[in-house]
């Protein structure tokens, strides 16, 4: 919008200080402007938006200048020693220098030394609510977790959830699979939770991406046009939208850095659960969800046992603890 402000001015300024001679070729430069910033002011992201503003101010003060510069040599034109040839051209030499030079001076003087004009405070405060704005993807919301996080006040700023994911999410509850059904019906359920909190601001996206089919790509460019982070649990949306440039909150990454951390040779106590992959394991799993692999522990099946950790391997899935009896590894020593 102000860039189309601006040009409108700046076209009603040239045509009032330039002569009759420059008249049409000046209407016609300014046309050609105003036609390509009414073309791109859509997709001009407001991080340049005030700059380029800016720039047209600059520029109509060059033009101004240009002006002055003009009809004072039109005011010395009868003098012999002024070329005809430079009464007619330096108006127009002049108009092209300068309001090149007054854009140049405009766009430039907003990026690096900081005018504080109130578009300036503006877009000081878009920057930082794009910032602080969040994309929610499906699987975040039926996970659930970052609703939890949100309630501790850890999150801040405008959480979006677009409306193509609010269908997804509303096709999985009405789904016939009853797992799926169940799933989807938790999502929306975590989703009216989000909306009641009062520590952070949801709101429902409603535009959508007819020409676009993948839900994950979707959430791309909407994130990359509101300049927005990502959150999600979904492995493969994770690796896409980074590829893509958008910052990504993965809530799996948070858990596991906030996980408390196992040591070897630390004890813990916890139930055989079920068997292991490989002969006589067990299979245990931690208060926050971190799997215990219990070397001889199939045996204890169903049972709670004091364990000793041997190992901790941390992969992309998450940490995994590796662990013994601690009954088994005190009558192994005893035997030897």
């Amino acid at each position: 919008m102000l860039i189309r402000v601006s040009v409108s001015l700046l076209l009603g300024f040239i045509t009032t200080i330039t002569s009759e001679n420059y008249l049409l070729l000046s209407g016609t430069i300014v046309a050609l402007i105003t036609f390509v910033t009414l073309s791109f002011d859509k997709i001009i992201s407001s991080s340049v938006r005030y700059p380029i503003f800016m720039g047209f101010i600059g520029m109509g003060i060059g033009f101004w200048f240009s002006s002055l510069l003009g009809n004072a040599i039109k005011q010395t034109a009868h003098l012999e020693t002024v070329s005809i040839l430079l009464v007619d051209k330096a108006p127009l030499m002049f108009y092209m220098i300068f309001g090149v030079m007054g854009f140049y001076f405009g766009y430039q003087g907003f990026n690096q030394i900081g005018l504080h004009f109130p578009v300036g405070g503006n877009l000081k405060r878009e920057k930082k609510n794009s910032i602080l704005q969040k994309i929610l993807d499906t699987s975040s919301i039926i996970d659930g977790r970052i609703i939890d996080v949100c309630e501790t006040g850890f999150v801040e700023g405008v959480i979006i959830v677009p409306k193509f994911v609010l269908n997804e999410l509303q096709q999985v509850a009405d789904s016939t699979d009853p797992m799926k059904r169940s799933r989807g019906r938790k999502g929306l359920n975590e989703l009216n939770r989000l909306k009641q909190s009062k520590l952070v601001t949801v709101k429902i996206y409603e535009k959508d991406y007819n020409d676009i089919k993948e839900v994950d790509h979707k959430l791309v460019r909407m994130c990359k046009e509101k300049e927005a982070s990502l959150v999600t649990t979904d492995y493969n949306l994770n690796k896409i939208a980074s590829l893509e440039g958008v910052k990504v909150l993965n809530v799996n990454d948070l858990a596991n850095t906030l996980k408390p951390l196992v040591m070897a040779n630390e004890e813990l106590r916890l139930v055989i659960v079920k068997e292991g992959k490989d002969p006589d394991q067990g299979i245990g799993y931690l208060d926050d969800g971190t799997m215990v692999v219990v070397d001889g522990g199939k045996k204890y099946l169903g049972h709670e046992i004091d364990l000793i950790v041997t190992s901790v391997l941390q992969t992309a899935a998450g940490r995994m603890v590796f662990t013994q009896p601690k009954i088994d590894r005190r009558e192994g020593g005893n035997r030897r």
